[in-house]
């Protein structure tokens, strides 16, 4: 078996080569590299794609999340809730602001954000007086869209405005709703490891609130209104490259059936991994991207050990939860004080996951899970 890639971008960009050189010989022929006619078509492509309301295209996932913080106005002194088994992202964009990030736990199963420590976490933060609750970031941790309806009816009741973290589920839904529709806002990543990726960094934001999207769209122009040098707020320089525009216009329509080849792959290893681990959850009305496929596992350092002498590359998407970062540690109660995301740093362990994968490459995975599976179950 030759080497095993984690994910094989290649395979994807031989498969799309012809659409990708295409649109790529056009951004060149016309040479509008910044915010060129691709970018706005592609908006609304992916508008069309999640069934509705407005998508702005940006400069990378986290710039998307910083500039949703902005649009709604967080600053200092403003405290937003987000999970701690996540990405760092998630964490930095709001002490970027100047507001403080309160840290949640998830739900075992799901990995995602959990609404009964959020409902705690909320209540402790409106004792103490010392912050005022703004927002809640919800990451779609692994592709799987967060409780979401959960969700909403906490921010509701608070008061709150709820982000969504789809930087892994594009593709996914909820209960028939697409991500990029079930949150207030809602910020991807076009990484090219990401079920939508480009050729470098690049990302969106999905909102149906319209006001909120003409205000998104002055925060990438560095806050411009009518004109370029009439500036009416703070904003970044959060563009979208016209190039990357043009690379995910190509590769859009082929997410789709990308999803249902993953879905497919993710199905064969919950079945080879029966009694070995525990499989990623399936909620029911859910539908995941599967940007990772992660499963837990108490003996994970045994079987990552097995599976590299097997030539089956894996990945710990996270090894530290953020209040344990030397960079959060300030903003979380320590060790011990989000005991679930602490320990699924230390169970989880992802599979390699792409939607190219050669049949026999599954087959060869798949089959070195069943017989280390057998192997534990006679002891």
């Amino acid at each position: 078996m030759k080497k095993i890639p984690f994910i094989d971008l290649a395979a994807q960009q031989a498969h799309l080569q012809p659409e990708i050189d295409a649109r790529m010989q056009q951004v060149l022929a016309h040479g509008q590299y910044i915010m060129g006619p691709e970018v706005g078509e592609l908006e609304q492509a992916l508008s069309d794609f999640v069934g509705g309301g407005v998508t702005v295209g940006v400069s990378s996932g986290t710039d998307a999340l910083l500039m949703a913080l902005l649009a709604l106005g967080i600053g200092r002194g403003d405290a937003v809730f987000v999970p701690t088994f996540t990405f760092t992202a998630t964490a930095e964009v709001v002490l970027l602001l100047g507001a403080v990030p309160v840290f949640v736990d998830v739900c075992e199963d799901s990995c995602t954000l959990d609404p009964e420590d959020l409902r705690r976490q909320i209540a402790q933060v409106a004792q103490s007086g010392t912050l005022c609750p703004k927002a809640v970031i919800a990451v779609d941790l692994y592709g799987l869209p967060a409780d979401y309806p959960r969700l909403r009816a906490i921010t509701d009741a608070h008061g709150l405005r709820l982000i969504g973290d789809g930087a892994q589920s594009l593709s996914a839904s909820c209960h028939g709703r697409q991500v990029g529709r079930l949150a207030d806002l809602t910020a991807t990543s076009f990484f090219p490891a990401k079920p939508l990726g480009c050729f470098g960094d690049g990302g969106a934001i999905f909102t149906e609130d319209q006001a909120l999207a003409e205000t998104l769209r002055s925060i990438r122009a560095h806050g411009k209104g009518a004109g370029k040098y009439d500036i009416v707020r703070v904003g970044v320089n959060g563009r979208l490259d016209t190039l990357q525009a043009a690379v995910l216009l190509a590769k859009l329509p082929a997410l789709r059936v990308e999803q249902s080849r993953r879905e497919a792959l993710s199905r064969r290893y919950d079945a080879a991994l029966a009694g070995l681990a525990r499989p990623p959850a399936r909620p029911e009305g859910y539908i995941s991207a599967w940007a990772q496929y992660t499963l837990q596992t108490p003996a994970r350092e045994r079987l990552q050990r097995q599976l590299t002498d097997a030539g089956i590359p894996t990945q710990i998407y996270y090894p530290r939860p953020m209040h344990l970062q030397p960079a959060y540690r300030a903003y979380g109660g320590g060790e011990g004080s989000l005991p679930i995301a602490e320990r699924l740093s230390q169970t989880v362990l992802s599979l390699p996951m792409h939607p190219y994968m050669p049949e026999d490459v599954a087959d060869y995975i798949c089959d070195h899970l069943s017989q280390m599976a057998s192997a534990l179950a006679e002891g």
